[in-house]
């Protein structure tokens, strides 16, 4: 496992992963798996223990749930582009981007741990700034880590690709971030909120939408400033 993580973070080496037999497919779920889960804990135990266990089997699954969910489109989209690529390659060099996406975010635990630490606690008189301080830092390390697995994607689509790596790279990365965005909608609570109570998902996961509570809260802020 240890040599599979060294050569996912070299994008020279993952191109023999698309021919590979099926042993890389597990290697990518069990990262997702094991290192999302480690994340999701850092992510919900500010909020309750149980939250922590919640999103440690959440994470991971928001995470299968986008890559399955948009692999099928991913692989059609890349036929289109004319890129060298099977259905097969395709969903496991998603699933790849997002495995290095996962062992990032596990490494990044210790220094989430060190911030929990230093915050005030859920029953302290400071939770709410606590809890945007804690959701700015997540949001940031999330940021960057998926800069960082998408920069190693777009090394491997180029290897195969060539000139067409970023048109392909873009069109996934919408497809994803689309799909992606509404999951995680329907999947929450992630952080937690301080003044509602511990749940594995809201009562309501299905009512609305992601895209659609953007848009009102867009029109909540321009009536404000008018």
């Amino acid at each position: 496992m240890e040599s599979d993580i060294r050569e996912l973070c070299q994008a020279r080496k993952l191109r023999g992963w698309l021919q590979a037999d099926s042993g890389k497919f597990s290697v990518c779920l069990l990262l997702i798996a094991a290192c999302g889960g480690l994340y999701g804990i850092s992510l919900g135990i500010w909020r309750a223990p149980l939250q922590a266990l919640f999103v440690a089997v959440k994470f991971p699954l928001l995470l299968l749930l986008t890559a399955f969910g948009t692999a099928l489109i991913n692989g059609m989209l890349a036929q289109l582009l004319h890129a060298p690529m099977h259905f097969r390659q395709s969903l496991l060099a998603v699933l790849m981007s997002f495995a290095l996406l996962a062992v990032l975010l596990a490494s990044f635990t210790p220094l989430i741990g060190f911030l929990l630490w230093h915050l005030p606690p859920m029953s302290s008189s400071g939770q709410e700034d606590a809890h945007r301080i804690f959701l700015l830092a997540n949001v940031s390390v999330i940021a960057f880590s998926g800069t960082l697995a998408n920069l190693q994607l777009y090394h491997l689509l180029k290897q195969i690709c060539g000139v067409s790596a970023g048109r392909i790279l873009l069109v996934w990365l919408g497809m994803n971030l689309f799909l992606g965005a509404q999951l995680s909608w329907n999947l929450r609570p992630f952080f937690g909120t301080p003044n509602l109570p511990v749940t594995f998902l809201r009562e309501d996961p299905f009512n609305g939408s992601f895209y659609e509570t953007v848009f009102k809260f867009t029109q909540r802020s321009v009536r404000n400033e008018r």
